[in-house]
């Protein structure tokens, strides 16, 4: 059995950070992943083959709360899902650390403020090369610094089409984004990065950013293939011991220190049911049962605003956003819709996959002439929608879309802005259970045993060397892209875990050898 100081369960968003931040620390880490690196090839960039094959999607299924199967929008690779994400990278607005009021019902504050966020917020955006520019968004919170980079600029469609939603009144702003245009840089702002993979290496995902940094240092150590059956404690429960690994066929185990388990807010949730014991009959670090329990993955839309006479030659469409409605609907209406940025440029191979029936030349001829735009509002904790495991282990997900009355009117304010701009023509796509690239809230932080399962540093609440550090800590979701949010919590949690150890005495058990 290999022992480590500190074990990381997990290489995405959250995982790849705090290995990132922990690299130079003095630990000897262990980062280990399901899966492998994903393959550089020509599917990369293939609509057919990314979406309607889904080459890199997993061969599993999740169950709804009526025994259907659907597949689950997860990847598992070196990266996470940030190997196919768009890489947008907003921060939370100010507001939305605090307690929110919807038509609906309200979001939980969280247990931290954003001031205490933002100096992680501006180092996460140094870590992920973060291009953008303040001052558009009428929302935007305030920054101790500038982006680390200029704002991609807009191709001079989407231009035309910002100067027609200011004509409105509307203030678009430029959508802050991870991809690599620094001078030298290696982005070449193609149609293939929204959901694909980056065949050139130029989008800021986890991999690219986080693990390979930390790999380069000598101290991190990655095992992929690597499949966390579940954690083991000691006798008395309070400290995990050792992690059960499935690799290669094969089982072995792993020693650790401390352990942090990064693999999303569905994955950590099972990893944790699963590591169920005499000690913990409901769960690992469950004394409060709300392990899996107020699932969020956002409101979720898709709308294609066509005009028929007028094509839309843009490549490099996602620079875009407005938030306009994020506080506040139209006519009067007093609470919070959400948020509305562009797609990647969508194209027919990626839309036969959910338009099966119409004709391949016809969605060809609708992708050529629209703009793509993306309806985010922001869903309630609810502790009814939960995670669970059924039988076998396999994994199922109770979820009932809330705040939908919020939702329908960011939906219809966004078809009369776009009918306003010059788009007779706008299509919606409603996303379903199956649609879970945001998932977040099944592991609540905050300062209440009772009320949540970790504290504000993301450590159990009732197994003190355990962390979960990825979107499961969140007690609300916001309605903007929660990666940056996640790699700031990552950065925080890092230093914590760096003042413990060097704290005096004992570095028990942050480090295995004390």
């Amino acid at each position: 059995m290999r022992a480590y100081d500190l074990v990381v369960v997990g290489t995405g968003m959250g995982g790849g950070s705090l290995a990132y931040a922990l690299r130079d620390s003095g630990l000897k880490i262990a980062l280990v992943e399901r899966g492998d690196y994903l393959p550089s090839e020509p599917e990369n960039w293939s609509p057919k083959a990314v979406f309607n094959q889904k080459r890199y999607k997993p061969k599993e299924q999740w169950f709804d709360d009526s025994g259907h199967t659907f597949p689950p929008g997860v990847h598992y690779f070196v990266g996470g899902n940030t190997k196919v994400y768009g890489a947008a990278l907003p921060r939370f607005r100010k507001e939305d650390f605090s307690e929110l009021e919807f038509e609906e019902g309200a979001s939980l504050a969280w247990p931290v403020t954003y001031e205490e966020f933002e100096p992680y917020y501006c180092r996460a955006e140094q870590m992920l090369f973060v291009h953008g520019e303040t001052g558009g968004d009428p929302t935007e919170p305030p920054r101790s610094a500038p982006f680390p980079f200029p704002a991609v600029p807009h191709e001079s469609y989407i231009e035309d089409l910002k100067r027609r939603f200011e004509y409105q009144g509307l203030h678009p702003f430029f959508l802050p984004l991870g991809i690599d245009l620094r001078q030298g840089g290696r982005c070449i702002r193609c149609k293939t990065c929204d959901g694909f993979p980056c065949k050139v290496d130029a989008k800021a995902d986890a991999d690219l950013s986080c693990v390979r940094p930390a790999l380069a240092s000598g101290n991190v150590e990655l095992i992929t293939r690597a499949f966390v059956r579940r954690l083991i404690t000691d006798t008395s429960g309070k400290t995990v011991i050792e992690a059960e690994i499935e690799r290669d066929g094969h089982s072995l185990r792993i020693g650790g220190g401390t352990f942090v388990v990064s693999c999303g807010a569905v994955n950590s949730t099972a990893l944790l049911l699963r590591s169920a014991s005499s000690l913990h009959p409901n769960g690992l670090a469950n004394s409060s049962g709300l392990v899996g329990r107020n699932y969020m993955v956002h409101n979720n839309t898709a709308l294609m605003a066509v005009n028929p006479f007028r094509i839309n030659p843009t490549t490099f469409q996602k620079t875009m956003a407005v938030n306009d409605y994020y506080f506040r609907g139209e006519e009067g209406y007093r609470f919070p819709l959400g948020n509305l940025q562009l797609l990647g440029k969508l194209q027919a191979g990626m839309l036969t996959a959910n338009q099966r029936w119409v004709p391949n030349s016809i969605l060809g001829k609708l992708a050529h002439r629209s703009v793509d735009w993306w309806v985010m509002s922001e869903d309630l904790p609810d502790p009814q929608n939960r995670v669970t495991l059924g039988p076998g282990g396999r994994i199922e997900v109770r979820f009932r879309p809330n705040n939908l009355r919020a939702h329908n009117r960011l939906i219809r304010a966004a078809s009369r802005m776009l009918r306003r701009a010059g788009y007779p023509v706008v299509l919606i796509q409603r996303m379903g259970i199956e649609t879970n690239s945001h998932q977040c809230g099944t592991i609540r932080f905050g300062t209440d045993p009772t009320k949540s399962v970790l504290d504000p540093f993301c450590r159990s609440h009732d197994v003190p060397n355990l962390f979960v550090v990825d979107s499961s800590f969140f007690p609300s979701s916001s309605a903007v892209n929660p990666a940056l949010t996640i790699a700031a919590q990552a950065l925080r949690v890092a230093d914590h875990i760096k003042g413990q150890i060097r704290a005096p005495g004992c570095l028990t058990p942050f480090k295995t050898r004390c």
